[in-house]
């Protein structure tokens, strides 16, 4: 606070007009703004601005937004229409990283980011906290593995203790994360703390309403085995009573062996598959030669890493249902 003293003197007047009392007494009105409201959304939880949220790719980015809604500004670090498994930070980047109130990540998936997070000022939240991943281990098939003899795979995926990321693409696990992540950003910004579980809690409800589609959708199906391009669907696999069968393991830029196309082929031939499916941001060449060599067909499934113009839906709950009809076409499901 600034004090100010006008002193009279029976012969000389202080200069001082009211005016410039006024003057001086505005700025330290803005002074004590300024240093006593506070803007910290860490300790004080006055933060006036929408919180800074950095999220690392499509799906935590729409889940962080759902949460935050107009009380978060979201960013992906990985840009629309690129490979989230690819994704190499900038200096821009790891400097969002280290300035944002919260950031939004998946251990293990993305290395780079994984090391920037531990400079990060803000919140940190990793998504696999949140729920239990999976291990991998779709290539085991009666005892033996894709190869047939027990030959060691190149993929990366196949590390003793691999897990799949894919965890979003069961809604149940996409609302446990969004659950949790209302805590991180309760934290970061404890005066809005009910809003964000609140939203939290109808995004859970929307979430359980896709979950029942889908369970219906895909309950009666005249075929189970889904062979996929790369094996980034297990995890709705699971949930809905399909068996995954993916062409590459983990790495959807993986180059499978004529070994393992010959096995995958035979797979196709013996469980009378009809569908093959490619994503849309991988290429389709693996999958087309696939079906041409099989005489079956093709259809994309989404696994919603990113959002691109040929993307069937705005967002991830409309890319999930057309998930569900292309799945209802290509595994016969009435």
């Amino acid at each position: 606070m600034v004090l100010i003293s006008v002193q009279s003197d029976p012969v000389r007047r202080s200069p001082i007009s009211f005016r410039s009392v006024v003057a001086v007494v505005a700025v330290s009105v803005t002074i004590g703004s300024l240093t006593g409201c506070g803007s910290d959304p860490h300790g004080s939880g006055t933060k006036a601005d929408p919180l800074q949220v950095v999220a690392s790719f499509y799906p935590l980015q729409w889940m962080a937004q759902q949460v935050g809604g107009d009380r978060v500004e979201v960013t992906s670090l990985t840009k629309p229409g690129a490979e989230p498994h690819d994704l190499e930070l900038t200096p821009r980047d790891v400097g969002a990283i280290q300035d944002a109130d919260a950031v939004a990540f998946l251990s293990e998936f993305q290395p780079g980011v994984d090391t920037a997070v531990v400079e990060s000022t803000g919140e940190v939240f990793d998504a696999r906290d949140a729920t239990e991943l999976e291990p991998l281990t779709s290539r085991e098939h009666e005892g033996e593995d894709a190869h047939g003899g027990g030959d060691e795979h190149d993929d990366d995926a196949y590390e003793v203790g691999a897990t799949d990321p894919h965890f979003w693409l069961d809604p149940t696990r996409m609302a446990d994360v969004a659950t949790a992540f209302a805590e991180t950003l309760a934290v970061a910004d404890r005066a809005h703390a009910a809003s964000y579980r609140a939203n939290a809690k109808a995004l859970g409800a929307d979430l359980a309403d896709l979950d029942a589609e889908m369970e219906a959708g895909l309950a009666h199906c005249d075929r189970t085995d889904l062979v996929t391009s790369h094996e980034a669907f297990g995890y709705l696999a699971r949930r809905y009573g399909l068996e995954q069968r993916g062409i590459t393991g983990l790495t959807p830029e993986a180059d499978p062996s004529p070994k393992d196309l010959a096995a995958v082929a035979d797979f196709v031939d013996a469980h009378d598959v009809t569908t093959i499916y490619f994503e849309t941001l991988t290429s389709p060449s693996v999958a087309e030669t696939l079906a041409s060599e099989t005489g079956a067909t093709t259809a994309v499934l989404d696994p919603i890493e990113g959002l691109t113009e040929e993307s069937k839906g705005s967002d991830y709950l409309e890319v999930m249902r057309s998930n569900l009809a292309t799945l209802q076409v290509g595994q016969g499901c009435s």
